[in-house]
């Protein structure tokens, strides 16, 4: 994955997300996709309705054009119906890495997600 100066920087200085206009959600599925070594931005945990705006945001100042979800919370379909109205489009199916490894291979356990795409 590319790596976003701006978080890294943050991360090493202990600056808040808030502090450089940066979801924390956003935040928190760019550094989780770097533990788990994805090429894309991966959300794992709950995209709330409030954050759709704001990551869609941070994707395009960032240069963010696919993303990818493997979360599985329950609004999940209502949340992706929103992101396609904000003109994303659901591209299907993939597989990535979770940040955890697999106790059998010792290799990053892989899951399925969502592939998003976002319009210019």
């Amino acid at each position: 994955m590319t790596r976003i100066e701006l978080l890294d920087k943050a991360a090493e200085n202990g600056t808040r997300f808030k502090d450089i206009d940066i979801n924390p959600t956003f935040g928190a599925a760019y550094f989780y996709s770097i533990d788990a070594g994805n090429e894309l931005i991966n959300f794992a945990e709950v995209i709330w309705d409030y954050d759709i705006d704001p990551i869609l945001e941070n994707c395009k100042r960032l240069g963010i054009s696919e993303f990818t979800i493997s979360s599985t919370f329950s609004s999940l379909i209502t949340t992706i119906a929103e992101l396609q109205k904000k003109g994303c489009t659901l591209d299907g199916l993939t597989e990535i890495n979770s940040r955890y490894d697999d106790w059998k291979t010792g290799k990053k356990e892989r899951i399925p997600a969502f592939k998003m795409s976002i319009a210019e």
